[in-house]
């Protein structure tokens, strides 16, 4: 896909989706506020995965850096929000960065057994520090906004997938996102024709963290309460499920899989807690039937029908 025609395709698809919230009522709207967000979690949790075949548990913690910083900075300290999740950002890059150079020349196991460690220790200390963060009690935060209203929200969380997008895209679509492919395929090969492995890696697990506090920051002020639910495993297993059955490894499939599986979400709402295990039985069934999840099944079924096309125009000729 050339340059022009991915910027072509986004630019249509946001000015169709800004028409939302002129047909849409209060809780439809939150539904795709809240799409909007794992658009940004699933999409950027993919660059490392996806692309460059390292397994983060910690995609929801920095998600959870970003919120706290920019809520503990508007909160206490009376900072434009807008800056505290800027700084929460940039906060998440830089503890991605250390995170990456300590961790990322191990890889396998060991990086995500780390990264685990790393999600439960944030838990830990956000749940008990409860002078900064009110521990499960939530902390309430100031919105972006002066008048708060779900259209706005969802203006500013679309422009956020927006952005998470474009970056992603010319990453991926780039010399470095090459680079990637090949630390992901063979790594030693890849070493060999001259490619910086670990810097490879650094990049896009700092890339990646980074838009995890955004998305982070900005849902936070959406909420108006910071719970140490943003940087729980259970938001980061169903970040993964929604990248695994839409696809890994694909641009669209995380999308896919982070729209069609919070709408899901939302008719099994009934069964509290028990829906992250649905998710997780989805996902082993799609990854048994379709490992390259819904993208991998659709693109699947689109090269058999053009295959069948030939096949009777050849006969026909």
């Amino acid at each position: 896909m050339t340059d022009r025609r991915f910027f072509v395709i986004l630019f249509v698809a946001v000015g169709l989706l800004s028409l939302l919230p002129l047909g849409l009522g209060v809780y439809h709207l939150h539904v795709m506020i809240v799409s909007l967000f794992y658009v940004m979690m699933a999409s950027s949790w993919n660059l490392l995965a996806g692309y460059t075949g390292q397994v983060s548990f910690a995609h929801a913690a920095f998600a959870g850096i970003g919120a706290y910083t920019s809520g503990i900075l508007a909160a206490k300290f009376g900072l434009n929000p807008w800056i505290g999740v800027f700084i929460g950002t940039i906060l998440a890059a830089l503890i991605g960065l250390g995170m990456g150079i300590l961790c990322l020349r191990m890889g396998g196991i060991y990086l995500s057994l780390t990264t685990l460690g790393f999600s439960e220790i944030l838990r830990i200390v956000i749940t008990n520090e409860y002078e900064i963060t009110r521990g499960t009690m939530g902390l309430q935060v100031p919105g972006l906004v002066a008048d708060y209203s779900k259209p706005a929200y969802f203006y500013i969380m679309l422009g956020g997938a927006m952005l998470t997008l474009i970056v992603l895209y010319k990453l991926i679509y780039s010399d470095i996102g090459l680079n990637f492919r090949a630390v992901q395929n063979d790594e030693r090969a890849a070493a060999s024709l001259g490619v910086d492995v670990v810097r490879m890696r650094v990049l896009a697990f700092t890339v990646s963290s980074a838009l995890a506090g955004m998305a982070g920051g900005l849902y936070g002020h959406y909420l108006l309460l910071i719970t140490p639910e943003i940087p729980s495993l259970d938001q980061q297993f169903l970040v993964l499920s929604m990248t695994v059955i839409g696809g890994m490894g694909s641009f669209l499939g995380p999308i896919i899989g982070a729209i069609s599986l919070e709408i899901f979400s939302e008719y099994i709402r009934a069964y509290g807690e028990y829906h992250v295990l649905v998710f997780g039985l989805v996902a082993l069934v799609v990854a048994r039937f379709a490992p390259n999840g819904l993208m991998g099944l659709a693109e699947h079924r689109l090269r058999g029908r053009r295959k069948a096309s030939r096949t009777v125009s050849a006969a026909a000729g």
